[in-house]
């Protein structure tokens, strides 16, 4: 069976990420209020790395 026409079948498309901080202030995951990646001043759901994969892993396509 092909995959065209598949790709991104588990991803969200069109979602933006947020930028990635050049360095500290830095935003708080909030979930776990770890430091993330993502600038402080960013307006959005932020997560730190580690909390980022665990959501991915709980959302993932299980087929």
């Amino acid at each position: 069976m092909s995959d065209e026409g598949h790709e991104g079948y588990c991803t969200i498309t069109g979602a933006a990420k947020p930028p990635t901080a050049d360095g500290p202030p830095y935003a708080e995951c909030v979930l776990c209020r770890e430091p993330t990646e993502y600038p402080e001043s960013y307006k959005g759901i932020t997560m730190c790395p580690v909390c980022e994969w665990q959501e991915a892993q709980r959302t993932a396509c299980s087929g």
